[in-house]
């Protein structure tokens, strides 16, 4: 293919990616709900926003940016009609390490790469491949995510500086020993009050915005009695200009892993929130999964260009937009819209937050993401379910979110390619003597016993390959064997080479090896591995196997025959 080749199909892509007229159809009718729908999720989206720009070392200053800008992109340019993006708690928590080792001037410089990497990914048809993570590994991530932004929050819900270290486990249990209780006493009520209108007033009425009124009442609180808490601070009265960071072929080098690690969080999560959102209205087109990440990537350079943080779908948002009637991308640009007007009308009032208030919606946030009716009933499914559901749980928590998810795959697989060669297996059946013709030899010597015939079944490949290896290798004592493939539904490279090792080994002990069935799609792959040609005769290859036996029993003549006569 020549350049110009390449940059045409690279170029056709991105057009297929490209916003079009047709995501607006529905508009004329959903526009009154998509406004509403955009001003509840934006009311929803406030306290989150700030909380993790808070969670992620950045403040909540680059939370609101974030939400603000990646969320018009994603918006415009997502493959999505229902998505929601901007700043999450799955972030919050990859990004801690990255502020830790190089600073936060580093983050915005982590958004733009990753972006790139993630429009790249959507350019070359990447995003199809979340269909291929298993259930268990997704609840098993979220959970854990859930896990680590509540421990992520022990710092601010006590006031307290935050202490040493990445793992969010052995900083919760430094700062619980170093905290001064006297003076976390005001803080953790204002905890308590926020978790307390927040579990209660959905109980009391159903679609008021809970997070909201909660933030709103505890900020009252501290302000008319006069606590001495930590608060947001001033945040700048509206959005900061676009501008491209300095960075040096050094820093981009030691953020580059960084990059591909909130890169791979941003794909998996914004794809995940997506396919969450089709499931909960059908009656909308289905998310296009290479568009989705175009859209996203195009987000997170945006958003770090601004100066904020990575950003991806966020799965309560998303269900808050579907829930509230929102029907086209105008809905979360709307969303985006009100966080700017409150950005330009508000930023002195939210200013005065206390960060143990955000603590406590987001210590909410991080309860309602570890769903255990859904934990047991994984638990209840299988041990081998259960098994990636705690190792995904606890790599999350223990290690980081990319390397929870890739783990919690190969162990789905691993146990997945162990079921299926339990399935698989080796039998002999027995040749049905009626259909036997005796020797014209006076001992009436039965053809069939000198004929051995085998089914194989189920998948032939390279996890099981060596236990079938061992079980043909006991064939003795018979001068024909005849190989039934046609229950193989799997065939591979290592399974077509065990059949070329079997076949070479039985002519070397002076048997005769025919294949009987194999199936036409396994042919090419037959042929280029040498099955065919291992066979001592291209002849001895059989869709039937009434002709294969004739032909065994044809041999066994002939070898009986030689054998009297020498």
């Amino acid at each position: 293919m020549t350049v110009q080749s390449l940059a045409s199909s690279l170029t056709r892509r991105v057009r297929a990616l490209s916003p079009a007229r047709s995501d607006y159809a529905d508009l004329p009718r959903s526009w009154r709900h998509d406004l509403l729908a955009g001003v509840t999720v934006a009311v929803v989206a406030l306290p989150l926003a700030l909380g993790f720009g808070v969670a992620s070392g950045l403040g909540a200053a680059a939370g609101l940016v974030t939400a603000i800008v990646a969320g018009a992109v994603a918006a415009i340019f997502g493959g999505s009609h229902l998505q929601v993006s901007g700043p999450t708690g799955a972030m919050a928590v990859v990004l801690l390490p990255v502020v830790a080792r190089h600073g936060t001037e580093a983050v915005p410089v982590v958004a733009i790469m990753a972006g790139g990497i993630v429009v790249l990914a959507g350019v070359l048809g990447i995003g199809r491949l979340v269909a291929y993570i298993p259930w268990p590994v997704v609840e098993g991530f979220t959970c854990g995510i859930g896990v680590v932004i509540a421990l992520q929050q022990v710092p601010l819900a006590l006031d307290t500086p935050r202490a040493d270290g990445e793992n969010a486990g052995l900083v919760a249990l430094r700062t619980i020993g170093a905290v001064d209780w006297t003076q976390a006493v005001a803080p953790l009520g204002l905890v308590a009050l926020v978790v307390a209108v927040m579990i209660v007033l959905p109980r009391l009425r159903k679609g008021l915005p809970a997070s909201l009124i909660a933030v709103v009442v505890a900020t009252l609180v501290a302000e008319l009695a006069g606590l001495d808490v930590d608060r947001i601070g001033a945040l700048p009265a509206g959005l900061p200009g676009p501008h491209l960071p300095v960075v040096d072929l050094e820093t981009t080098s030691a953020l580059f892993s960084s990059a591909l690690a909130v890169a791979a969080l941003a794909a998996l999560e914004s794809l995940l929130s997506a396919r969450v959102a089709d499931g909960m209205a059908d009656d909308i087109g289905r998310t296009r999964p290479n568009r989705e990440l175009f859209g996203q990537g195009l987000a997170n350079v945006a958003s770090g260009l601004f100066g904020g943080l990575p950003a991806t779908g966020a799965i309560a948002r998303t269900a808050v937009n579907v829930r509230s009637g929102g029907r086209t991308r105008v809905a979360s640009l709307t969303h985006a819209l009100v966080l700017a007007a409150i950005v330009y009308l508000a930023a002195p009032l939210v200013g005065r937050i206390p960060l143990s208030v955000l603590a406590g919606v987001l210590l909410v946030t991080a309860a309602r993401m570890v769903d255990v009716p859904t934990m047991r009933a994984i638990c209840r499914s299988s041990r081998s379910g259960a098994l990636v559901f705690c190792v995904t749980l606890a790599v999350t928590v223990v290690f980081d979110l990319v390397m929870a998810v890739e783990v919690g795959v190969a162990v789905a697989a691993v146990l997945a390619l162990r079921a299926v060669a339990r399935s698989s297996g080796l039998h002999r059946e027995p040749v049905d003597e009626s259909e036997e013709h005796l020797t014209a030899d006076t001992e009436h010597t039965l053809l069939h016993e000198h004929i051995a015939v085998y089914r194989i079944d189920g998948a032939l490949f390279f996890a099981d390959v060596r236990r079938f290896l061992d079980e043909i290798a006991l064939v003795s004592d018979v001068r024909v064997v005849v190989l039934r493939l046609g229950n193989v539904r799997v065939l591979d490279a290592s399974g077509a080479n065990a059949l070329v090792e079997i076949i070479t080994d039985m002519r070397r002990r002076g048997i005769v090896v025919l294949l009987k069935g194999l199936r036409p799609e396994h042919h090419r792959l037959a042929e280029g591995v040498g099955v065919i040609s291992a066979l001592s005769d291209e002849r001895h290859l059989f869709d039937n196997l009434e002709e294969a036996l004739a032909h065994a029993r044809s041999h066994v003549r002939r070898a009986q025959a030689t054998t009297r006569m020498g």
